[in-house]
């Protein structure tokens, strides 16, 4: 990759509500909700003028509140996500979510485990 960019964040929360109305109280802003089946998401209002990252508070009961690397994930973009993923294991850390579609105009996500054990995400849109 030429530069390393976050392209996108997902906070986790155990109650999406609750969650909701503290983030709006404390940056005075508008979550939009979204329920799709047993996974919530709230965004964060964003310009999509590619200044900053945007994300979402996030809440699916088995990918989030259960896991035992529950915070904050950070979704670093890509020209191709499989393109990192294939690097992880050699570099000493392991594949949680191999590539996979999120949706057509979307495009793509993985997720791992660093050296660390820290979860992180990549994104690209083929």
């Amino acid at each position: 990759m030429k530069r390393v960019t976050v392209g996108w964040f997902e906070i986790p929360v155990s109650d999406m509500d609750r969650a909701i109305t503290f983030y709006e109280k404390v940056f005075d802003c508008r979550l939009n909700k979204q329920v799709m089946g047993d996974f919530q998401m709230a965004w964060f209002p964003g310009d999509h003028s590619g200044q900053g990252a945007e994300g979402s508070l996030v809440f699916h009961k088995d990918f989030y509140a259960t896991s035992k690397h529950a915070g904050a994930l950070i979704y670093f973009s890509s020209e191709d996500c499989e393109v990192e993923l294939k690097r992880v294991k050699e570099a000493g850390g392991t594949v949680q979510i191999p590539k996979r579609m999120i949706a057509p105009d979307i495009g793509y996500m993985g997720v791992f485990l660093d050296s660390e054990g820290n979860r992180i995400a990549v994104h690209s849109k083929k």
